[in-house]
C-alpha cells in the first residue's frame, strides 16, 4: 500500500519560511517524478514544483520561482519544499504527489487521476 504523508504546514508571517516534508511509503521516491501542488481556497489545486527523478531537473511555477526549492532525500524517501519569502497568496493546503510531469499548471479536478498517488495534504497560512 502506498502511502504520501505531508507535514510541516502552520501559520507563518509574511517574509518567513517553511519547510514541508513528504514521507513515502510503500514506493521508493528516487524511481518516479515527485512534486508539490497546493489549492487555496475557492481555487482549483495547481502544480508548483516537480523533481524529474530521470534527469534530477526542478522544475518550478512562476510564482514560487526563486523562493521556493524542491529536494529529495533518498535515505528517508522523503521530499521536501523549502519555502521562503512567504506572502499571504501562498496560503493553501499543499499536497505532495507522483508523476508530476507536465503538471505545473491548474487542475480540475478530472486530471487528478492522471497522478498516480496524492497524499492527503498539509495547511500552510502566511498571515500577520
Amino acid at each position: 500500500q502506498v502511502q504520501l504523508v505531508e507535514s510541516g504546514g502552520g501559520l507563518v508571517q509574511p517574509g518567513g519560511s517553511l519547510r514541508l516534508s513528504c514521507v513515502a511509503s510503500g514506493i521508493t521516491l528516487d524511481t518516479r517524478a515527485i512534486g508539490w501542488f497546493r489549492q487555496a481556497p475557492g481555487k482549483e489545486r495547481e502544480g508548483i514544483s516537480c523533481l524529474n527523478n530521470l534527469n534530477g531537473n526542478k522544475d518550478y511555477t512562476d510564482s514560487v520561482k526563486g523562493r521556493f526549492t524542491i529536494s529529495r532525500d533518498n535515505a528517508k524517501n522523503t521530499v521536501y519544499l523549502e519555502m521562503s519569502s512567504l506572502k499571504p497568496d501562498d496560503t493553501a493546503v499543499y499536497y505532495c504527489a507522483t508523476d508530476c510531469l507536465g503538471w505545473l499548471q491548474p487542475l480540475s479536478p478530472s486530471s487528478y487521476k492522471y497522478l498516480e498517488f496524492w497524499g492527503q495534504g498539509t495547511l500552510v497560512t502566511v498571515s500577520a
